[in-house]
């Protein structure tokens, strides 16, 4: 499913991310691990499409990874940072909106609106804004988007950030739950249960001092 082959960041002197490589397959998880600065953040720009390696090559289901093409789009979930939100529109109204972009119906999107509320915790805040939310509820709710929509493959990048244990447990099995469906995930973490969690290989990026 995806497949890097020497990808480099450089911009001018500096470089990014340093020439990585690996593959992971349908229900494989790569656990990303390294330092502040190591690049982590940047490999996962290349997954989503977000940006182009500098040299080597990033392909997800066999092609080139771009945000614009609507194939990449529909195979890759990502979050990198939180998600645009409406100041207007509630907990729930945004999940649902997602889960409606996706599904092939509203009976459909319904359903999977309501699994990822529950998956998450998320029910007893459905109908607050997102102005209401605390870091951490806010955390949880930009996971709830992504993960309100089918994929192939997964990226996340800290989705640790700002959560206690408890809320940390449910965000490791909702994303396990989904490897074990057949999804490839990769996550970049610092959290030991996060790696423990979802198992598979870990990929330790050392950056370039």
């Amino acid at each position: 499913m995806i497949v890097v082959q020497d990808a480099e960041v450089r911009e001018r002197e500096l470089t990014l991310l340093p020439a990585t490589s690996f593959e992971a397959g349908a229900g494989d998880a790569v656990v990303v691990r390294g330092a502040n600065g190591a690049g982590k953040s940047t490999l996962l720009r290349l997954l989503a499409g977000m940006r182009s390696p500098s040299s080597g090559t990033v392909r997800v289901a066999g092609r080139p990874v771009d945000s614009r093409d609507p194939r990449t789009r529909r195979s890759m979930a990502a979050m990198i940072g939180l998600p645009p939100m409406a100041p207007d529109l509630t907990v729930r109204d945004h999940v649902l909106l997602v889960a409606t972009t996706w599904s092939a119906s509203g009976q459909d999107a319904e359903r999977l609106a309501g699994q990822v509320l529950d998956e998450l915790g998320l029910h007893p805040l459905a109908t607050r804004y997102p102005h209401e939310l605390s870091s951490g509820q806010t955390q949880l709710f930009g996971l709830a988007l992504v993960l309100a929509r089918p994929c192939d493959a997964l990226v996340l990048d800290e989705p640790e950030q700002r959560l206690d244990a408890d809320r940390l447990e449910l965000v490791v099995a909702a994303v396990d739950r989904r490897r074990r469906a057949g999804a490839t995930v990769v996550v970049a973490t610092h959290s030991d249960p996060i790696e423990a969690g979802l198992g598979g290989g870990t990929l330790r990026l050392q950056g370039v001092a």
